[in-house]
């Protein structure tokens, strides 16, 4: 079982940055793929960033390519999304989420286990 709550979420202006966080409960952080997800009001949950177990591995949405990033640091059971660049489309509701499975996509929502509470982000022009 691994618990997740996200911080970081706020009220920024177009061109500005945000660093969410993701802190994880459990022993077995290290074991589980994690990802960033959205939902702007009115439209689907989807995919923006995932990162593998060891952070070796990440992968991106192309709507954020060159402009967000994700990291982990297994030692403090934490994941981060440092967002450059923010445009208004990027305003949604934030969510971490981690997977234990191997087979399917990690860009798919279905795929995950666990999932944070949510953090608002606002970009304004």
């Amino acid at each position: 079982q691994v618990q997740l709550v996200e911080s970081g979420g706020g009220l920024v202006q177009a061109g500005g940055s945000l660093r969410l966080s993701c802190a994880a409960s459990g022993r077995t952080f290290s074991s589980y793929r994690m990802g960033w997800f959205r939902q702007a009001p009115g439209k689907e949950r989807e995919f923006v960033i995932g990162i593998s177990w060891s952070g070796g591995t990440t992968y991106y949405a192309d709507s954020v390519k060159g402009r967000f990033t994700i990291s982990r640091d297994n030692a403090k059971n934490t994941v981060y999304l440092q967002m450059n660049s923010l445009k208004p489309e990027d305003t949604a509701v934030y969510y971490c989420a981690a997977r234990a499975g191997y087979s399917g996509s990690s860009r798919d929502v279905s795929q995950y286990d666990y999932w944070g509470q949510g953090t608002q982000v606002t970009v304004s022009s």
